[in-house]
């Protein structure tokens, strides 16, 4: 057998949409503490999990402890072909632009219609407002949240 370093996939439980801020707090441990880990996961529509690839348990668990709303290193590893489908949609660069009528397909304003008003490609956000409300609001929602189904053409088109 090859001298490989051979990782293994940890899933760890977290408080439900607190995932993001336990994968900074993670990312920020293992790079402190210099830890043998690989990448975090945030599994697409899967609440409460994240995936932590690491060496050992040892270094997924010691990138977990004391971090707030994490709840702990699930017991068993995962296999790369369990996650394998929710993985799919990494970095595909959106051609999402400013004025862009959209179509929200996921989450609460599901099948509801807006209009960009500004993007955040570090963090892959659009903030949008929906055409059909009274009052203009924005909401923040992830670009893979949304689908765009007409583009402003550059002459000026107004609402």
């Amino acid at each position: 057998m090859e001298e490989e370093q051979k990782s293994q996939i940890y899933g760890l439980r977290t408080t439900a949409n607190r995932e993001d801020q336990v994968m900074d707090f993670i990312v920020s441990n293992a790079q402190k503490k210099k830890l043998e880990v690989f990448s975090v996961i945030r599994p697409h529509g899967m609440r409460g999990y994240i995936f932590v690839e690491a060496a050992t348990k040892t270094d997924a668990e010691q990138a977990a402890f004391n971090v707030p709303y994490a709840r702990g290193i699930l017991p068993k590893t995962v296999e790369y072909k369990e996650i394998e489908h929710m993985l799919e949609q990494v970095k595909v660069e959106m051609n999402i632009q400013k004025n862009d009528i959209v179509e929200i397909i996921s989450g609460p304003f599901k099948r509801e219609q807006a209009k960009v008003t500004r993007i955040d490609k570090q963090k892959e956000d659009v903030v949008v407002e929906l055409l059909e409300a009274a009052v203009p609001i924005p909401i923040t929602v992830k670009m893979d949240a949304v689908k765009v189904i007409r583009r402003e053409t550059d002459e000026g088109q107004a609402e």
